[in-house]
């Protein structure tokens, strides 16, 4: 069963596993890495056990804008819905923001966060939810 939390409970040597799984070039600098996540204003966790499956990080202004930086999850365990998990949280925890935003590094992403609510940019760079309907 995959647990989730909002707690900074990880430690350098899962950060730097979980992000070389993936082949992701932070990864080789634990030491930034860690101060970088520990310094971001959310970071949502996926974890089966003991083990870090997964990792979602936001920066945000604490008002208007949320910006997801990246979503990523092991690859065994890609598939099983984390990614979408951890976003669902994100829009909940955020979803009094005007816009929450996701940098896309890959545009081959886009039909996920099409699926997860999110729309292209003009410009190609990214997506966003843009919730209208706050006062």
């Amino acid at each position: 069963m995959i647990t989730y939390t909002e707690e900074k409970i990880f430690t350098k040597s899962q950060v730097e596993d979980l992000f070389l799984s993936v082949n992701w070039l932070s990864g080789k600098y634990p030491d930034r890495l860690m101060k970088a996540l520990l310094n971001s204003s959310t970071v949502i966790t996926a974890w089966d056990g003991d083990l870090l499956v997964g990792l979602a990080r936001v920066l945000d202004d604490k008002a208007m804008m949320a910006y997801i930086n990246y979503v990523l999850v092991r690859p065994s365990y890609q598939g099983q819905r984390i990614a979408t998990n951890m976003l669902n949280i994100i829009k909940e925890k955020y979803k009094d923001y005007l816009y929450i935003e996701v940098m896309l590094e890959d545009k081959g992403k886009l039909p996920f966060y099409e699926k997860n609510g999110f729309k292209e940019m003009c410009d190609g760079t990214g997506a966003l939810i843009r919730n209208l309907d706050i006062k």
